[in-house]
This record gives structure tokens, sequence and C-alpha cells, in this order.
């Protein structure tokens, strides 16, 4: 390594590929960092992306790295490390395996919906996953103690599991297709709690505004308001189409009679139909907000807003956040 190339010319590792203002850029930006197919690949090559990021940031690369591999290096870098601590994320907790994760449970949650004890199962796995997911992608600036962890994770689940059995037991007698939809109502629910409790801190403490170029104001507790509910209807919107559409799906097919032979394969069946659903809702829910959520200074907390007008006078009529995934 003694001779190292220089990074090509106005190349920056961190800078977007894709214009982060518009849908479709960040659209292209999360199947990016989202493909699944990025689980299956050893973690030395993992160890060695993060090297090639490390020393492009230092303005360093090994000769003969095209641009190319710097981009792949990236990808890789961007789906397996913490994007405030650096740190290398546990593999279940990656955004990347939302995919192979989420339809999994999203398939058995739809197949295995009609007895409470299977019902109570599934909600209780899918709550954990859901609690480890939201635990690894947190706001790392944000530090949350284990406690409040295991307080957010009990209520979660307990919303989503007296959701699931509650409804489960009004639509008894409702027409079959509604008691499909119980398991979308309860996953809902539970992130309407799970995320909020999860992030608790940000929104005791306020999450840090800056300006424009970084420059930072203050903790503002509505920002970090704003920053979750966007992520809460996210998730759910990321759930939404799977759970809605593959029931009435499902509710059609299973009136054939090969359907009705196969029934073993109904369950492997909507895993891979969920599957479908999420390679495309993951990316596209993540996508729904630009990852740098901004606040309208009028917005903002009186005292926040007042310091921010004595120093700055009108100059700045927005103030910036990361709002976490």
């Amino acid at each position: 390594h003694s001779k190292m190339a220089t990074v090509p010319h106005g190349f920056t590792i961190d800078a977007p590929r894709w214009d982060q203002s518009t849908f479709m850029g960040r659209l292209k930006h999360f199947l990016n960092i989202t493909d699944p197919r990025t689980v299956l690949v050893p973690e030395q090559e993992l160890d060695r992306a993060q090297a090639l990021v490390e020393a492009c940031r230092t303005g360093l690369v090994p000769p003969g790295s095209s641009l190319e591999q710097l981009l792949y290096a990236k990808k890789l870098y961007d789906s397996a490390f913490h994007p405030d601590s650096g740190e290398k994320m546990n593999l279940f907790g990656r955004m990347s395996f939302q995919v192979p994760g989420g339809m999994a449970l999203t398939g058995c949650m739809l197949q295995f919906y009609r007895t409470v004890p299977a019902v109570v199962f599934w909600q209780w796995v899918n709550q954990s996953f859901n609690a480890f997911v939201n635990y690894t992608n947190r706001n790392a600036a944000c530090p949350i103690s284990l406690k409040q962890i295991g307080v957010a994770y009990v209520t979660a689940t307990g919303t989503a599991l007296a959701t699931a059995v509650g409804l489960n037991l009004c639509t008894k007698r409702a027409p079959p297709l509604l008691s499909r939809w119980v398991p979308f109502v309860a996953v809902a629910a539970a992130n309407c709690v799970n995320i909020p409790m999860m992030r608790q801190q940000e929104i005791i403490n306020g999450v840090m505004v800056t300006d424009q170029d970084n420059n930072e104001f203050g903790r503002s507790r509505r920002a970090a308001v704003k920053g979750i509910a966007q992520v809460v209807f996210s998730r759910i919107i990321m759930a939404a189409p799977g759970m809605i559409i593959l029931p009435i799906i499902m509710e059609r097919l299973e009136k054939y009679s090969f359907m009705q032979r196969i029934r073993v394969l109904h369950g492997p069946l909507q895993v891979l139909l969920s599957g479908g659903f999420l390679l495309f809702m993951v990316p596209a829910a993540c996508a729904l907000f630009p990852q740098r959520c901004s606040l309208a200074l009028a917005d903002l907390e009186l005292e926040l807003r007042d310091s921010i007008m004595t120093k700055h006078g009108d100059k700045v009529p927005y103030v910036y956040f990361n709002k976490g995934l």
C-alpha cells in the first residue's frame, strides 16, 4: 500500500448519487441500500468495503480502484453500517434484511390468523423483530436505556396483541375477508406505539436542528415529533399493500378446487407474494419523505425560534434534521 491513488476528481463518497429532493431519487437510493442480496455478502467483504469508504473519505484509494468498485463499496457500507456511529449493524436489524425477514413474518401473520394462540404467537414474533429493527436503526445521537427499550417492547407487543385478539373476537361473525385484515390493523396500531416509545428520548429531549450548512441551532421536540410521525406513517404504508391486497388475492384463490387440494402450500405462497410486495414497498416507503427532514421556523418552539431570529433575523426560513428510518 505504499502508493495510494487519489480519489477521482470531484467525487465525494458521501455525496448522494441521486437527487434526494425528489421521490424518484430517494427511491433509487433506497432500492440500492435495501437490496436484500447484500444480506448474503460475507463479513470480510463488508470490512473491506468499510476500509475502502474510510480511505476514500481521507482522499486516498488503492490504485486501480474503479468508480464502480467505490460505488459498490459505498452500497455495502450503507447497507451494513450505522450512519451515525459507523458500527456494523446486526444482520437482522439491517434495512436490507427487511424484505426476507418481513416477508416470512407477513406471510405467517396472514396465513395463521384464525386461532387466538397463532395470532398471539405471530404478532409477538413480529413485534420482537420490529423492536430489533427500530433499535438497530435508532438515532445514535439519542441514547436509549435498556429499561426504556424493555418498556417500549412490552407496550408495543401488548398493543399488537390486544388489537389482534380483540378484533379477531369481533370479526367472528363478520365476512371472512374482514378477519384477514386484522393482522394489518394490529401491525399499524403497534407501529404507532413501538416507534415513538423506542425513540422517546428524541421526543423528551428534542433532536438537534441545523441550517442548510449543518450549523447547529439547538434541540427541538417539535422536530422530533414530526420526524417520528413520518417514520410511523411510512412503516404503515410499507406493510399496507401486502397486508391489504394479499388477503383479497388469497380469498379469491382459495375458492378454486386446486387451491383446496394444495393447502400445505398456502403458507409458502403467501410468504412469496408478500416478498414481492415488500421488495418494492420497503424502498418506496423509506423514500416517501426526505431523510433530511425540514421544519418551518414558524413551527418551532417559541424560545428556539426567538434565539434563531435574534442571531440570524429572517435569513433562516427552515431548519433541518435527520428523521431516522
